[in-house]
């Protein structure tokens, strides 16, 4: 391709409402143009690299066994309703009206719409396990979408679903998908991680999410330094190793601790550490209070709360509510002498404390020396609190850092969820009526091209990697009015060309710094140079990534770029 022929608009400017890299320089370099909040165009190098993402996971997709169809963006509400999602989904899903008052959907995700096609014409266990992908656009009405394609309102994503009669076929299916995902982004370079994830608004249990590792991400991971575990900080298990302190139980004592609410007030008031306090939280579970015990210097895991609850709905109790139960305000609430109504539950490393301090249920007032196997009860102990930096590695390799990540994919073992509401059943080798199992697999593609991004660049502009680049291949003649200039350039074009190799020629009548500061503003990860030499037939060949550079005879090019091309695809 023609530089001077191809639509490429780069900015001198960083434009002011792009906050992160990959967004200023995809803007920059001419791959994007917002159209509205959280809504892009690709330009024609967006596009090139957006196709080159899309090959990469259907190659992956199609040797693990996935087939590619289509379905319609515009869902019917009827789909949603049977799901129980229509009201549930929240006002992330777009709907719409047509002009005879039905109701749809722009597609958010796809569940409903691939349960409904496989419930009407898979009957038989035989026709089964079945594993389908599409690559299509997505809408959801973020409220506030930023971060340019890393959280927008309208996306590309691959989802892929499959169906199961058994639960052991969904497992092995899972674990293939797993891999898939893996080689994708391994393929693309990027530094990741598969991390135990919560499934949020899709549904089912087991899943894990694939985070890049940036830190700009808006999730945090939690990872072993010394193994590949790596989770979800709201998902990752605290290990038991906790030790009961020396000593003996001392009497428990009501001590006066003034206007001191806060954990960190009531441990200056006492004078006393963070870990020897209970924190004491009032929870309403399916309306149902259940007062949470964590140590002090740990924080209540909503998420491990809910599951070890097995509540639909979980809230933090309002000051009215632990009033009401509690008899005080939040702050000096305890286990000692409570309502039965109320359910006591308590992290396990509470479990292992002595002679604490916890609330007294009255106003500014403390116990202290509470040992919660003489004087209260839990009635259950379970790991129920965020894991922290230093924590034991669940699988019990290193000790646990915190990292925050860009989700770019998210495997989940839907089971039912779906299925069963949407009657989607099969007969199974008995003839018998049997439910299909589920699972769900999506890749957010034009959010790993912005991750691919963000994580390749440098001061000067974005650098691809060999998998996505748009041009193998960047020709520069540095002054095309010189005609020795000018004719080596074409010839280096048209032998490049010829020898199968994506190239861009930069022919246009600008001046050399503008020339070289959009080549590295675009990232193109080889570029020849015709320039003072180009009569004596010597150019220079650099390399984007490192920014080495040498002279060469003209004649040595293809076989030189085919040698950069193989280490730029190793590394």
């Amino acid at each position: 391709m023609k530089q001077s022929e191809l639509f490429l608009p780069t900015l001198r400017e960083v434009p002011s409402d792009a906050d992160i890299k990959s967004h200023q320089l995809l803007l920059r370099a001419g791959f994007i143009r917002q159209n509205a909040s959280g809504i892009y165009s690709f330009l024609p190098l967006g596009k090139k690299v957006l196709q080159k993402v899309e090959a990469a996971v259907r190659e992956e997709m199609n040797r693990a066994g996935s087939q590619e169809m289509m379905m319609p963006a515009l869902q019917l509400a009827d789909l949603w309703e049977e799901s129980g999602r229509w009201q549930s989904y929240g006002p992330e899903l777009m709907r719409l009206k047509d002009r005879h008052e039905r109701s749809f959907a722009l597609g958010a995700t796809h569940e409903e719409v691939i349960t409904s096609i496989i419930r009407d014409e898979i009957k038989s266990y035989k026709k089964l396990p079945l594993n389908l992908y599409q690559i299509q656009t997505k809408f959801r009405d973020e409220k506030r979408p930023r971060f340019g394609l890393l959280r927008g309102r309208e996306f590309i994503m691959k989802d892929a679903y499959s169906f199961h009669h058994t639960q052991e076929s969904l497992d092995e299916t899972y674990e293939t998908m797993k891999k898939a995902y893996s080689a994708i982004f391994e393929r693309f370079k990027l530094n990741f991680r598969s991390v135990l994830a919560d499934s949020g608004a899709i549904g089912g249990k087991d899943n894990h999410e694939f985070m890049v590792l940036s830190d700009i991400g808006e999730d945090w991971i939690a990872y072993s330094s010394e193994s590949d575990f790596a989770a979800n900080i709201e998902m990752a298990p605290v290990i038991d190793q906790y030790e009961m302190p020396e000593g003996e139980q001392l009497p428990i004592q009501a001590v006066d601790t003034r206007s001191a609410r806060k954990i960190e007030e009531v441990a200056a008031e006492l004078g006393c550490r963070e870990d020897q306090i209970i924190k004491s939280l009032l929870f309403i579970a399916d309306e149902k209070p259940v007062l949470v015990l964590v140590r002090g210097d740990h924080e209540v895991n909503e998420i491990k709360l809910k599951n070890v609850l097995d509540a639909e709905v979980l809230e933090l109790a309002s000051e009215d509510e632990t009033a009401k139960w509690m008899g005080t305000a939040p702050g000096t609430i305890g286990p000692v002498n409570i309502s039965g109504e109320i359910s006591v539950i308590a992290d396990t490393a509470v479990k292992y404390t002595k002679n604490a301090v916890c609330g007294a249920n009255q106003e500014s007032t403390h116990y202290i020396n509470f040992n919660i196997d003489r004087d209260a009860s839990a009635g259950k102990y379970a790991d129920i609190r965020f894991i922290k930096e230093g924590d034991p590695s669940p699988d019990g390799s290193g000790t646990i850092l915190f990292a925050k990540g860009i989700e770019v994919g998210h495997v989940f073992k839907l089971g039912k969820v779906y299925s069963e509401p949407m009657k989607a059943e099969f007969l199974d080798e008995n003839g018998k009526n049997q439910t299909m199992i589920m699972g769900c697999y999506g890749i957010g593609v034009s959010r790993t091209l912005a991750a691919i991004a963000e994580e390749n660049n440098d001061d000067k502009g974005l650098i691809w990697p060999l998998e996505v680049t748009p041009f193998d291949v960047h020709v520069i003649a540095v002054n095309s009015k010189n005609a020795e200039q000018a004719e080596a350039g074409e010839a280096l074009y048209s032998q490049l060309k010829e020898a199968g190799f994506d190239c861009l020629y930069d022919d246009r009548p600008e001046r050399a710094g503008v020339k070289f500061a959009d080549a590295d503003l675009i990232g193109i990860p080889v570029r020849i140079t015709a320039g003072k030499k180009a009569g004596e037939g010597i150019v220079e060949l650099k390399i984007r990534k490192t920014g080495e550079s040498y002279e060469l005879p003209v004649d040595d090019v293809l076989d030189a770029v085919k040698k950069e091309l193989i280490k730029l695809a190793g590394n």
